[in-house]
């Protein structure tokens, strides 16, 4: 996971297209070496309900959107090596360097535990900007 915070120069809606239309491209391309199996991008929405609740409990600013990177294991993980694994990683962390502020965004390795069943492909809320 890795929690993203748009540099100081940067509006949102800017970060999030060159996040959108840069960099996943980028990560697309880098995927195999990567051994990535997915890759998701969460956009921060604003949304007047979503600020409400945050105001009630006293949060702090909201992330500019979250990504997830998916590996199969944490082995398979740590076994993405190599020339073209590193290569991947000094030119994503080139672009990184862009549009993302690195020292206000945290990132995190976490294993994932279900509560409740979900479904297989859900839809983004009516009138998002990021329709499929």
């Amino acid at each position: 996971m890795f929690c993203l915070r748009r540099l100081p120069s940067l509006d949102r809606a800017a970060f999030q297209a060159y996040w959108r239309d840069h960099h996943a491209p980028l990560v697309a391309r880098h995927a195999v070496a990567m051994r990535l199996r997915r890759y998701v991008q969460c956009h921060t929405v604003d949304d007047p309900v979503a600020a409400s609740l945050a105001a009630a409990r006293g949060s702090p600013p909201a992330f500019d959107g979250v990504a997830e990177l998916w590996w199969d294991s944490l082995d398979d993980r740590a076994a993405a090596r190599g020339d073209a694994a590193r290569a991947a990683a000094v030119e994503l962390l080139a672009d990184e360097r862009r549009f993302i502020d690195l020292s206000a965004s945290p990132l995190f390795l976490v294993a994932e535990h279900g509560v409740l069943p979900g479904k297989a492909a859900l839809q983004p809320l009516a009138g998002s900007p990021f329709q499929p």
